[in-house]
Parts: structure tokens; sequence; C-alpha cells
């Protein structure tokens, strides 16, 4: 009966909804397009607070509109290009079709005006009447927007281990994806977004050992990172469906909701301690409250799936067993280059959702006090800054489980728990147009993320992981690393290049020594004297290249070349990856799997 009340509920308050955008999919190259927009404005967006993500696209219209009015210093030819594409992207939001930022007063009668995202080249007179479109359709009652999802790569690689006897070998790999993305609004106060697609792919050995660690079965059933369920093609493929789905609206004027199946980023560097993309999709609800253009308070409550717990398959029960999430976040913005923000974080495990989490404005580490029970919080602070319209430095730091007493007695101690980032951004480095040079370092202290299995749930699993798959850093905990990431654009080419260099430890004769999250920290090796690193020691070394051409809006042909070495006291783990791959790519984001 309690379920029907709270569909009650929710469907009560759809009677209040106001006009609201569906949100730009999760996406490293786009998003930072719109990041560089902010950081050249010298300025926050008025729209969105961008240390959460997704944004919608009515907000980013809105950040196209600043810069139209304020432009700063002068727009490259590739600023122009990104600025048009962006707002073809979302031309549903443009409110008039005369404001674009080139347009030339004195010609502009000599020919017909054209609609916001119109394309030049319609396909019979029927698809792609907008560039972004494969298929639109817009009347006073709804807004409809199909395209269809294609990735299509083939690749080869070169796997050579020194301390083998069959020290190299060559691997095909291939990447198929076919799908379909459905967006839109209803009456334009209910928005919508759907996507679906069928995938199969043979990934880099590097991946398919990842997933042997971090993956349902240890990777029996296939391996494909940010995934859930997982079938075996082929002796080295995984087959696999994606699926993502939510509704949203804006229940009062300052309180959106969204309702649905996909990821949640909160932070602003390439990696996210707090939240990030790395796991596959969950069930979530989300309230997003702002307070004028300062201030933004995000209420995240999901459902993960616990597959740690075996299945009772005896009984013929295959049901994955929950567990759950409640998060919160509230961003500030101090004047109009600092910003600072606070996180909470509680996973438990139940058979059923928690209400005492369900309370949007209290310290949920008094409510797991008050009941007496052992779920994982963790709290977190961020912070970033902009300046010059050229800089951005942003950090992160996450803490769980804490203690200043044992931090200062340096004995390192396992209760020392905590994970922090360091970051900057810097666009037209060296005043060469679109030239972005980023750096960043993250690191991890042993055992942070993980937690004791549950008491109250048999099998019940209480770490920051969804699916097997750590919900922050992909490298779980003990680990440092230290990122460079380069990209230049000229128009519709552009390059990316990713360096990093990651030290993490590694459990060894069955010992615990707090890198792998999905373990139980009561199996911990020792109490004192653990450093980031501890077990067995691995370095990686890796340079990722990706040149990019955009054929039409939205499709992509790319290249790759990636280099990979791995340096592990395990000789028969010592390895090199030498990656050469095409691909091409139709509305569908490029996935960095640097790990």
């Amino acid at each position: 009966m309690r379920k029907y009340v709270y569909l009650f509920c929710f469907l009560l308050s759809l009677f209040s909804a106001r006009a609201q955008s569906p949100f730009v999919p999760l996406n490293t190259d786009y998003y930072h397009l719109i990041d560089r927009l902010e950081i050249r404005q010298n300025r926050w967006a008025e729209g969105f607070h961008s240390s959460v993500k997704p944004y919608n696209r009515q907000s980013i219209i809105q950040l196209t509109d600043s810069m139209a009015a304020n432009p700063g210093r002068d727009f490259s030819d590739t600023d122009y290009f990104n600025y048009d594409y962006l707002r073809d992207d979302s031309w549903e939001w443009i409110s008039s079709s005369a404001d674009s930022l080139r347009s030339d007063p004195f010609t502009r009668h000599l020919r017909p005006l054209p609609g916001p995202g119109d394309s030049e080249r319609p396909l019979l007179n029927v698809f792609y009447q907008k560039k972004a479109d494969f298929y639109s359709l817009r009347t006073p009652d709804i807004d409809l927007h199909v395209n269809p999802v294609v990735y299509v790569g083939i690749g080869v690689e070169n796997v050579n281990r020194p301390y083998t006897a069959n020290s190299g070998a060559t691997n095909s790999l291939f990447v198929n994806t076919r799908g379909l993305e459905v967006r839109g609004t209803i009456g334009r106060k209910l928005g919508f977004y759907s996507f679906f697609s069928d995938n199969q792919a043979i990934y880099p050995e590097y991946i398919q050992a990842y997933g042997r660690t971090y993956s349902r079965n240890n990777g029996q059933e296939g391996s494909a990172p940010g995934e859930s369920f997982i079938k075996r093609f082929g002796q080295r493929g995984s087959d696999f469906l994606s699926a993502r789905g939510y509704i949203t609206f804006n229940a009062l004027k300052v309180i959106n909701v969204q309702f649905g199946h996909d990821r949640n980023f909160f932070g602003n560097g390439f990696r996210s301690l707090f939240l990030s993309d790395n796991s596959p999709s969950s069930l979530f609800l989300k309230f997003s409250t702002r307070l004028g253009k300062n201030i933004q308070y995000t209420n995240l409550f999901t459902q993960l799936q616990n597959t740690q717990a075996p299945l009772n398959t005896a009984e013929g029960d295959r049901l994955i067993p929950p567990k759950f999430a409640a998060m919160h976040h509230l961003s500030i913005n101090v004047g109009d280059h600092f910003n600072f923000g606070v996180f909470e974080a509680e996973v438990f495990s139940r058979d059923r959702v928690d209400l005492s989490y369900l309370n949007p404005v209290i310290l949920y580490r008094y409510v797991e006090s008050s009941r007496g029970s052992a779920d994982n919080a963790m709290i977190g602070l961020d912070f970033k800054g902009n300046f010059l319209s050229h800089f951005l430095v942003y950090s992160q730091l996450m803490l769980d489980e804490f203690l200043l007493k044992e931090l200062k007695a340096g004995k390192g101690s396992w209760t020392n728990k905590f994970a922090w980032q360091l970051g900057a951004k810097y666009i037209d480095a060296f005043d060469v147009p679109n030239l972005d040079l980023q750096v960043e370092m993250n690191l991890a202290r042993p055992f942070t993320y993980s937690h004791e299995k549950s008491a109250t749930v048999s099998a019940g699993q209480t770490n920051y992981a969804n699916y097997s798959q750590p919900m922050a850093h992909p490298l779980g905990a003990n680990f440092i690393e230290t990122l460079g990431i380069v990209r230049f654009q000229q128009k519709r080419l552009s390059g990316t290049g990713i360096f990093g260099v990651m030290t993490y430890g590694a459990d060894e004769d069955g010992k615990n020594y707090g890198g792998n999250i999905l373990i139980d920290y009561r199996t911990r090796y020792r109490d004192e004297g653990n450093y980031i690193g501890q077990g067995r020691k691995n370095i990686v070394t890796y340079a990722d290249l990706r040149g990019s051409y955009m054929l039409r809006h939205n499709i992509f042909l790319e290249a790759r070349y990636l280099y990979r070495y791995q340096d592990s006291q395990l000789r028969v783990d010592t390895y090199s990856n030498q990656v050469a791959s095409v691909a091409l790519r139709w509305n569908l984001p490029y996935r960095n799997w640097v790990f």
C-alpha cells in the first residue's frame, strides 16, 4: 500500500509543473565546450552550477546568450563554430531566430530568416529539417527529437609481456553499437529522455583485466566498464544492452525534479571523488533547488545493485538484491570567482528504502547514529575558482571515517580514509586560440570507500560501489595519479591527448591492503603502518592520442593511438599495450577508459 501512496504523491506534484528541458547526456568532449564558455566569461553561469552534472539544455542556451551579449575578448572562428554547434544542438530553447552572434544587420533583409537550428539540406524534406535532429516535431503540445545512435570501430592491439614465455600477442578489437535516442517535452512542462542501444565489443587487455577485478563474477560473463548485465561474446568479447531514461519537471519555480535511470556526476575535474559516471546507470530521484543564482542544493536518492550478494538460485530467485544511497550537495557562489560546496553520502543495505534518509535537509550522520546502524557515511568539501577568463582551479576532499587524532599520531592508521583531488584548467593557453590544457592529481588512502558487510541483510554490502564497480574513481582506493590533458580544435577538426602516471597497490598472498573497495575492511592486513601504494606496487604510464573530424552535426570520424605500460612487482603482471583504432561515432559520447 505504501508504494501506491508514494506514486500518488509523485503524480500529484506533476500538476504544478512548469517549463522544463531535458538534460544533455554526460559527455567529456561536449561538456568541455560548455565549461570553457563559463571560464571565458570570467563568472559563473546563471542557469546552473557546473559542479553538478548533467546540465539542462535551456541553461546551456542561456549561457550562450550571455556570451553573445558580453563576448569579452575576440572570438576565434572555432569559437563561433562551437557557439553555433551548442545552439543548434538545443535549438528548441532559442527564443529568437535572429539572434546569431554573427548576424549581419546590413544583409539580413536580403535573405529569409532561418529558424533556430535549421538545416540547409533536409533529407526528403522530412528528415534533418534541423541540423541536430534526424527527425523532429514541434507543436504547442509536444516537442520531439529522434536520433539514431551508431558507434562502429575496428582496431588492433599488441600486448607485450616481457617476463612470460608467451611474451607477445596481437588481438583484433572492435565496437559495434546501434541504438536510438528520443527526447522532448510535453506541453513545455514535462521533459523526457530515453536511450537504448545494443552493443558488442572486444576491449583491450587492460580493460579485460580491470573487469576481472571490478565486475560481476570476476569478469566471467565479460567485461564492459560502466555497464551492468553483460554476456560473453566469443572468447574475449562482451555483449550487452544499454538503456537510460527519465522524466523531469519543475515542481516549484525553484525546485526541479528528475526521476529515472541514468548517471550523475559531482565535480569539476576529469575524475570525481564524490560521484562519477564510472559505474552503471541506476534508478534515482533528484531534487535540485535554486535559491537565486548563488545557491544550489541537490538531493539525490538512488537504488544501487548489490551484485556481491549471492542469489538463491536453488529456489529460482535471480533477483539481484538492492542497496541504497542518499546524497546531498550544497553549492554556493561567493561572488563571480569562487564557489564552495559541501557533499554528504550515505550507503545502506536494506530490503526496502529507509525513510529516515529521505529527509532532504538533515545530517545523514545523525540519522545513522540515532538509528544505531552501521551504514557507510562520507562527507566531502569542494572548491573552485576562476580568474583572468583563462583559468579554473578546483579541488575535492572526501572524508570517510577520518580521525584527526590518528592522523596526528602519524602511525598510518587504517581509519585515516580520505581522498583528495587538485586540478587546474587553462583555456586558450599562451594566447593560442582553442588550445586548452588541464592537469589533475587524485589520491585515495587505503580502505577509502570500502565498508564492512552488513549484519542486517544476508551478504549485504555497503561499499561505495554499484554493480560491483566503484562509483567514484575507477581505481578504487590505495592509489595516486597525475593526469595531463591537451585539447586543440580547428572548427570541425580536433585533437585530444591524455597522459597519466598512476601508482596503486594491489592485494598479494590473500592479504587485504585496501585497494579493492569490494572487500570487507575488517579483513585488513594491519591496523597501522598503512600507506598509499602498499601491497603489490603497480606503476602505470599512459598516453592516449585521439584525432576527430565532425563530418556532420554529431557525426564524428575518429582515429586513436594508445600506449599503456604497467610495471608490477609481480613480474607476470608487467606488460605493455599498444592500440590503434578507427571509428565512426554518431550521436554517442566518446568514453575515455583511463585506468
